[in-house]
């Protein structure tokens, strides 16, 4: 991490300062992920101010809360971007329904380490597509932290039909950390999503998606529908808000979130 950290300067001073500016672009919010990359020499700082996610059956109920969960994104190239991403603060309550007893932890999450690289229209604009390897670093502790390090890759790409619609798609597959934290599995998903820009400030994304998990505890499938809303309050701060539902027994019952991205 201190390794990264160090070669964030040497990265953007080997940037070409004359490259060409374009419009922002966060990942937040939403399911999926956009195919655009960050301009070259600039970095962007996104963060989910607060996430709260719950899921409940007829033995449990458990919480999560999530505070400042973070992606660093930093063009260094005209169509590629590096990203570091961590959860600095979780907490997780449990209510066991028949006992009556309640169980809470608090930790830290893990660290990402990725980058995006577009392979047409790194601005997002007409037809784009991107690919965006990572590693999970375990650097955080139970229950917020996988407990070991896992990685992925995913394949965004976006079209726009019009000035106003532009359908999205981001199939994922990944080597997830098993449920006991003791080795990998396979999981794959796919987010489809239609964008609309409601005005030249606010944008809303409706979006499904689906997740299939092979854990050795058990084979589950996800699917899940989305709602979210982009307010760019200037050209480089956008504020957000989302909620998620789920559509079968599997999935979280719940999820609602804001946030924050600033492009410096």
């Amino acid at each position: 991490m201190r390794f990264v950290l160090a070669a964030v300067p040497l990265l953007l001073a080997a940037t070409p300062a004359l490259a060409e500016e374009r419009d922002y672009c966060p990942a937040r919010p939403g399911l999926g992920t956009p195919a655009c990359t960050i301009s070259p020499g600039r970095v962007s700082v996104e963060t989910g101010l607060v996430d709260w996610t719950r899921v409940e059956d007829s033995s449990s109920r458990n919480d999560t809360i999530l505070i400042g969960d973070t992606l660093v994104r930093i063009g260094v190239g005209e169509a590629i971007e590096a990203q570091i991403g961590w959860t600095p603060f979780g907490h997780v309550r449990t209510r066991d329904k028949a006992a009556g007893t309640i169980d809470q932890a608090s930790a830290v999450g893990d660290v990402t380490l990725g980058f995006k690289a577009n392979l047409l229209h790194p601005d997002g604009s007409g037809s784009s597509v991107a690919i965006q390897p990572f590693v999970s670093l375990p650097v955080g502790r139970s229950p917020v932290g996988a407990g070991e390090w896992g990685a992925g890759v995913l394949v965004p790409f976006s079209f726009s039909l019009n000035q106003m619609l532009s359908l999205q798609f981001t199939p994922e597959a990944d080597a997830a950390v098993d449920q006991d934290g003791k080795g990998r599995h396979f999981a794959a998903s796919g987010t489809v999503g239609l964008g609309v820009a409601i005005s030249k400030a606010i944008s809303g994304t409706v979006e499904f998606q689906a997740l299939r998990d092979e854990d050795p505890s058990g084979k589950t499938t996800q699917v899940l529908a989305s709602l979210s809303l982009g307010w760019m309050v200037s050209d480089d701060l956008q504020l957000d808000a989302g909620a998620v539902a789920g559509l079968d027994h599997a999935a979280p019952d719940a999820e609602f979130y804001f946030g924050v991205s600033r492009r410096f």
